[in-house]
């Protein structure tokens, strides 16, 4: 038997977890991700451009979505990469095994390959988070590392058929944050690993985009992980993991309801097309479309999107405006 992680389970996470059960349930009726590439696309657009920006990356969605589709993008090299790297990690997910330590090693160097000195390899040195001169938190010393590791990974293979995968993702993202086992890309990787954990057990979790929920509550983020490791134990850390899932579940099934038949083809193709952090131009969101008349555009696609609050104006008090934009609600 190997040592548990310290955590507890409470009548929150139990409620969390027959709520996301429930999300879950609903969403895969709607069969949207199967049949529609270019939703599963903008969300691992999301996940990528997400989970770089919390670790300080520069670059926009859009232009994350440039580097995906091989667009030459204006950037730090560094950033740019950063994308690559996550990009072509996100895309191995199905060939992942999120039970065998040596894929996590691989799936780091695959990540931070060009950008991380020691990819692949876990760290051979103290690490350390600072605020000034004073030391906020203290990673395990680097030859407690790989022991750390084995335990974590061998506690998740003996609970892998035993405990729920939303409890058991949630306590290794908090672990593998703590243990903070490489010298660069703990958090991009801790995410990238829950995601793995989730996506082994329901194929939905490779399309949900966790970590633009993350990302949507930063501080939130942070103050978890340091109640957590002021307390000793993730149970405050799973909690807030718990309530970002659900969120995220309930906001890609308002996403997918929106797409769903019932919706005119000529919204449903715009709202696909464009990016999340852009605003288009009335002649842009046309050519997205494919779309030869203007007054058509307005009368059919356009002005139906606005009165649903699924498109807005950039500019509302001046609808008219030739310098009038749009952008995704």
């Amino acid at each position: 038997m190997t040592e548990a992680p310290p955590f507890r389970i409470t009548p929150k996470m139990l409620d969390l977890v027959i709520d996301i059960t429930r999300a879950m349930d609903r969403i895969e009726g709607y069969e949207v991700l199967d049949r529609n590439p270019r939703l599963r696309r903008r969300n691992r657009v999301r996940s990528i451009h997400s989970s770089c920006a919390i670790e300080a990356n520069s670059l926009s969605s859009s232009q994350v979505s440039a580097i995906l589709d091989g667009r030459r993008v204006e950037g730090p090299k560094k950033d740019i990469d950063e994308v690559k790297g996550a990009y072509e990690a996100y895309s191995s997910l199905d060939s992942v095994d999120p039970y065998d330590i040596s894929d996590l090693l691989r799936m780091h160097r695959v990540m931070t390959n060009g950008t991380v000195e020691g990819a692949g390899m876990f760290r051979t040195t103290g690490e350390g988070v600072f605020s000034g001169d004073k030391a906020i938190f203290i990673a395990p010393p680097p030859d407690l590392v790989p022991s750390h590791m084995e335990n974590l990974f061998g506690w998740m293979s003996e609970n892998k058929g035993t405990m729920n995968p939303l409890i058991l993702s949630s306590v290794f993202h908090y672990e593998m944050v703590f243990i903070h086992p490489f010298s660069d890309g703990n958090g991009r990787m801790a995410r990238f690993w829950q995601t793995a954990i989730l996506g082994d057990w329901n194929e939905l979790f490779r399309w949900i985009p966790i970590e633009n929920g993350i990302h949507k509550s930063q501080k939130g983020y942070y103050e978890a992980i340091q109640a957590s490791n002021d307390a000793g134990e993730s149970t405050v850390f799973i909690e807030f993991m718990l309530e970002t899932i659900l969120r995220s579940l309930t906001d890609a099934e308002f996403e997918i309801e929106e797409m769903s038949e019932d919706m005119p083809s000529g919204i449903r193709r715009l709202m696909e097309s464009m990016d999340a952090d852009r605003t288009y131009s009335s002649r842009e969101l046309m050519e997205l479309v494919s779309a030869r008349s203007g007054p058509s555009f307005r009368r059919d696609c356009l002005g139906p999107a606005l009165e649903r609050g699924l498109i807005v104006m950039t500019d509302p008090n001046s609808p008219k405006s030739p310098r009038q934009r749009y952008r995704l609600a």
